[in-house]
């Protein structure tokens, strides 16, 4: 059994599993292959080759806490997914999201409303990323870490499990918060270790580090190895680490 709107446009091999909803003016490519019970939700877009595993959701709209910071919007684009993308299973896409040319979103991640994923980008398993943040290409986000709201990671960044970043450093508190809120920014070639914490509005530098379990508290100029807590300069990042020498495509 399948619902699938009548204006349903879907590219040629395309196969689609049981109980799968399609609403309607959904645009699916060709040879893609559709799960059992995924959900694909009004308008949105799905270019070619695209795998999306079962129990999946594409283009679902946000929840607003009537004490939610943010506004409501009228009207979000819908989502839309380039070609050669893997979606995992359990996996919610919201619709606003533009996500590049083969990309993998893996089991159980969410990518919010208003987000932008570049191509060849890894978002690993139960990996959150809030609404409006902006991701470079080639980058990755390991298992369960947590991408805040208005955030923005650059290029070929790394952000290994569990790393978490905020946003507000009032934790909820009082209206001066609202003058402050504001997400982190890895700089391209930025690589962050596990478990760490990176308080809001702090920038990481491109190609700099922040090792495990470090929180930053203050911005991490390029090219720096940061450690501890609060974290610390610790040495610079060994050339032969700097994403300019790998000898492999950085473009």
């Amino acid at each position: 059994m399948k619902h699938i709107a009548e204006d349903v446009q879907i590219g040629p091999d395309t196969t689609l599993g049981e109980f799968v909803v399609i609403e309607s003016g959904a645009k699916i490519g060709k040879e893609c292959q559709i799960g059992h019970h995924v959900v694909i939700h009004k308008d949105a877009e799905i270019a070619d080759h695209v795998r999306i595993d079962a129990h999946s959701v594409v283009g679902k709209q946000p929840m607003r806490s009537k004490r939610s910071i943010f506004k409501d919007e009228k009207s979000l684009p819908p989502a839309c997914i380039g070609s050669g993308c893997m979606i995992g299973a359990q996996v919610v896409v919201y619709a606003g999201c533009e996500v590049a040319n083969n990309v993998l979103i893996a089991d159980g991640a969410a990518v919010r409303e208003n987000v932008s994923v570049g191509e060849y980008t890894i978002i690993g398993r139960n990996a959150t990323v809030e609404n409006f943040c902006t991701i470079g290409k080639k980058c990755k986000l390991e298992t369960n870490c947590y991408i805040t709201a208005y955030s923005e990671l650059g290029d070929f960044c790394f952000i290994a499990p569990g790393v978490h970043t905020t946003n507000d450093n009032f934790l909820g508190r009082t209206e001066e918060r609202f003058k402050h809120f504001k997400g982190v920014v890895v700089k391209r070639g930025g690589r962050i270790g596990g478990h760490a914490i990176i308080l809001p509005g702090r920038t990481i530098g491109a190609d700099a580090v922040v090792a495990a379990g470090a929180v930053v508290t203050k911005d991490v100029p390029d090219k720096v190895i940061v450690v501890g807590a609060p974290a610390r300069y610790f040495r610079d990042v060994p050339e032969e680490q700097l994403l300019e020498n790998q000898g492999w495509d950085t473009e």
